[in-house]
């Protein structure tokens, strides 16, 4: 194998592919990224047997051939090359041999190992397609993700979950993420083709490279799913995953429907508040208390080893007073996501969960559970 390309289109596509490879790994070959030389150009596939990642580049293709090499370090000598740089990678003593790494005067050698040791993952039969734009799918993953719990007990709760739903005639696609203490909704209209989707919960590490690689989306990505593994295609990426086997709990039922107490507020103020005064909260609860009056609230946060905080912010509401406290880091975490100027609080009382609005996006619903302060 034998191959010139340009250095920054090989640095993005690396970038790309060797984010899923793992710092530690058990198995030698998962360091590796296996780059394939052919007639219609270079192709990168990385993987952790779990999620793959292939990405197709145009490159200047001498000698077609195929090898493996350790993806971060292929990808710390690329990115300290030159800019503008022509790189030219070449296999030494056969494809499993070693890997000649240069641009100008500049040379490595890396060690490799054979292409055919290689795990491929098939994704198998994708009985379901449909395409989102990019935008949309950036949205639904920003809008919930925050809320995928890091429990690893309650695996089934470790992603995003994603089904069709129906109510009346409106049908809609709706991704929920929960970690027991607060809840995002996010909804889109039903795109054709996913009319008869499966539930699926995507993994974590799975959204977050999704994530990264939409930054340099556009248009409509091309999404495929099975029961068990689910597809994103763009451009020249095409990102592979299994999916959470698992039953995702029943949501509905936590979702208030008998909220009658209606809080408005500048989404922005309240935010900046909320951050000033757990300054000085607990680390272990971030607790902050929120006294509803007239058209007011009072936020406070007590800690007996750091003192006391409270700010007064102007509001809409006009029910009865109540007194009732919320974990500051998830009161932030909804406020950043809500792109109006006013967030909306339906709550009950001060053991029941509170729903959270966003006033000029209804695509958005959010519950958070009180806490005892």
């Amino acid at each position: 194998m034998k191959i010139n390309v340009e250095r920054s289109a090989f640095l993005k596509a690396l970038g790309h592919v060797q984010s899923v490879v793992e710092r530690r790994n058990t198995i030698p070959i998962l360091s590796n990224v296996l780059i394939e030389a052919a007639k219609g150009g270079l192709r990168l596939t990385a993987t952790d047997l779990d999620i793959q990642i292939v990405e197709s580049l145009h490159g200047d293709i001498i000698r077609t051939g195929s090898t493996t090499a350790p993806a971060h370090m292929l990808y710390d000598i690329v990115r300290k090359m030159p800019d503008g740089s022509q790189v030219q990678a070449e296999t030494i003593g056969g494809d499993s041999g070693r890997l000649s790494v240069s641009a100008g005067s500049i040379r490595f050698e890396l060690s490799c190992l054979p292409h055919e040791d290689f795990p491929q993952m098939t994704a198998g039969s994708l009985p379901h397609r449909f395409r989102l734009t990019a935008s949309d799918l950036v949205s639904l993953i920003e809008k919930t993700r925050f809320a995928i719990s890091s429990e690893e007990t309650r695996f089934y709760l470790n992603g995003i979950y994603i089904h069709a739903a129906k109510q009346g005639n409106e049908e809609s696609l709706k991704a929920v993420a929960t970690d027991g203490h607060r809840l995002a909704r996010f909804e889109l209209e039903l795109p054709e083709g996913a009319q008869e989707i499966p539930g699926i919960i995507i993994p974590r590490k799975t959204v977050s490279e999704l994530r990264r690689l939409l930054d340099d989306a556009d248009g409509a990505i091309e999404i495929g799913l099975s029961d068990n593994k689910v597809q994103f295609s763009f451009a020249a990426v095409e990102l592979t995953s299994k999916l959470i086997d698992g039953t995702f709990p029943d949501y509905h039922r936590v979702i208030p429907t008998a909220n009658d107490k209606v809080l408005t507020m500048d989404a922005k103020d309240f935010a900046q508040a909320v951050d000033r005064v757990s300054t000085i909260s607990q680390e272990k609860t971030r607790a902050v208390k929120l006294n509803l009056d007239s058209d007011k609230v009072l936020l406070s946060v007590v800690n007996p080893e750091s003192g006391t905080a409270s700010e007064e912010i102007g509001a809409n509401y006009n029910a009865g007073p109540i007194e009732i406290g919320f974990n500051s880091r998830y009161l932030l975490d909804i406020t950043g996501q809500i792109t109006g100027k006013d967030v909306r609080f339906l709550l009950a009382d001060a053991g029941s969960p509170t729903l959270i609005e966003d006033t000029e996006d209804k695509r958005t619903l959010y519950v958070l559970m009180p806490m005892r302060v």
